[in-house]
């Protein structure tokens, strides 16, 4: 008898959530495939934050179907919330407990689980063991959000905006922590305003908008949707403009767009491109005042289809 295959830890048909004459989310499709960490992004009013809250069973959804770890809110809310860890963008903790009695509270939740002291060492607040929550800082109430995440060892993992307030270093040894958790074949949601994190840690990433998925792929397939491996980035005199039209016939021009008052070329030959640019703005007699270059990222990917920067809105 053929064994039945593992459900996939997300599967998400025909999603559709609104709010009054607000559609946040519009027929949504969504698969998450097991050990992998999967990025979603989208500015703000895409319908992101209400499809993970759909998916955390903290909204209920208007029509379409969410099955997660191959349960469903309806009839599996129990098992879910045994499986499921959540790190809500801002989490409230109570300030007078300290950070071992926050532990505790939540280990208490769970049939399984780590010991707390080992959630503690995963996170880095061995010395705010006894500390309040009151008193840490944003970035260690961050990770103890965090922590609270993993103490029931969960196969599913939410984390929303897990880095910000983290310094570098933070961040680094939290994505460390990711890696981990992957390589154990657990399955990670992660939405994030920080292009280089989702590139890292992202097997494949949505961008959303306006409740849909526009863009699905691995960070290097949506990169090289955008049919150039450069960006070119430059401002010139105030009084000056240039229409897009002539910079598009640049050689090694692929797309030109204006961009907060200044214009950004998309490069497919970066040697040739560059030059051309001087040539034409020498040929006009317009000044250049600013020029930036850098290989194509995700947020050029997001820029290209949305019109607008994540970390603005």
């Amino acid at each position: 008898m053929p064994i039945a295959p593992n459900p996939l830890p997300v599967c998400v048909r025909g999603l559709r959530k609104a709010y009054s004459d607000v559609v946040a989310v519009d027929g949504l499709d969504l698969e998450v495939h097991t050990g992998e960490c999967f990025g979603l992004l989208g500015p703000n009013g895409a319908g992101k934050t209400t499809t993970i809250e759909i998916c955390e069973g903290l909204t209920k959804a208007d029509a379409g179907t969410v099955e997660l770890l191959g349960l469903n809110w309806e009839t599996g809310a129990a098992e879910l919330r045994q499986r499921l860890g959540v790190q809500l963008q801002e989490t409230q903790l109570a300030e007078k407990l300290t950070v071992e009695e926050t532990l505790r509270l939540f280990r208490s939740f769970y049939r399984r689980g780590p010991a707390v002291s080992a959630v503690i060492g995963m996170v880095q607040l061995e010395e705010k063991l006894k500390s309040r929550v009151g008193g840490l800082s944003g970035g260690q109430k961050q990770r103890l959000a965090l922590a609270c995440a993993l103490v029931g060892d969960p196969d599913l993992l939410f984390l929303d905006e897990p880095t910000t307030g983290l310094d570098p270093q933070a961040r680094r040894q939290l994505w460390d922590l990711i890696e981990r958790f992957k390589t154990e074949g657990r399955t990670i949601i992660l939405t994030t305003h920080y292009m280089d994190e989702a590139e890292r840690l992202c097997e494949r990433v949505a961008v959303m908008d306006h409740g849909k998925v526009i863009a699905l792929g691995t960070p290097k397939e949506l990169i090289a949707s955008i049919g150039a491996d450069h960006m070119v980035e430059f401002a010139v005199d105030g009084a000056a403009a240039l229409d897009m039209a002539s910079l598009e016939r640049l050689e090694g021009v692929r797309m030109a767009r204006s961009d907060n008052g200044g214009y950004q070329l998309h490069v497919t030959v970066l040697h040739r491109a560059v030059p051309a640019l001087f040539d034409e703005l020498a040929r006009r007699r317009i000044p250049l005042t600013e020029l930036r270059t850098h290989s194509a990222t995700l947020e050029d990917v997001f820029v290209s289809l949305t019109g607008r920067h994540l970390r603005d809105e």
